[in-house]
């Protein structure tokens, strides 16, 4: 049998592929009602619901997010500025401490000064005092050594204080004037 010859063949039962037969067409209809009416009045709400939730809770995580980012940079410029102070105020304390130092240092080396000045001073007069004192004690024995030698050599002693002492004290100047042209020209 060809195809045509089957196609004009009434007696052969021809359904159409695409469209079911009616009372399939209809159970299916109600089962497809029956499903949406669940989901829309069941499923569906609460999917809504869910979905409001979530994004109500992202959008409250971004505000909050938001909300901390803005603390946070607020934070950060607190202290940026706070270490900018410090480090303003820690260039201040070094400088005065610099200078505070220099001027202990000038001080003490004053008083190092003045103490080196007195103690050279102090020194000087000690050294002439003692020399001073060395001349007054050897022109006593040079007084008393020469009267005896004198003595020795005149024969005669000279009994008078007073012109032992203008002879003595005659010699010594005679003898520091020799002393004294002794070192110019050395």
């Amino acid at each position: 049998m060809t195809p045509v010859t089957y196609l004009a063949d009434s007696s052969v039962n021809i359904s159409n592929p695409i469209l079911p037969e009616l009372p399939e067409l209809i159970i299916g209809i109600i089962a497809f009602a029956i499903v949406f009416y669940f989901l829309y009045t069941k499923a569906l709400p609460n999917i809504r619901k869910t979905l409001d939730e979530r994004s109500e809770a992202i959008e409250g995580g971004l505000h909050k997010a938001e909300l901390a980012q803005a603390e946070a940079a607020q934070v950060k410029a607190d202290a940026q500025a706070q270490m900018a102070e410090l480090r303003h105020s820690t260039a201040d304390i070094r400088a005065k401490a610099q200078a505070d130092g220099a001027a202990l240092v000038e001080q003490a080396r004053t008083e190092a000064n003045v103490q080196k000045e007195a103690i050279i001073a102090s020194a000087h007069t000690q050294l002439e005092a003692d020399r001073n004192s060395a001349v007054n004690v050897l022109k006593a024995d040079l007084g008393k050594l020469a009267t005896e030698l004198a003595d020795k050599i005149v024969g005669e002693r000279a009994q008078d204080a007073a012109l032992q002492e203008r002879i003595v004290d005659r010699f010594l100047d005679e003898l520091d004037a020799k002393l004294g042209a002794a070192q110019k020209v050395g």
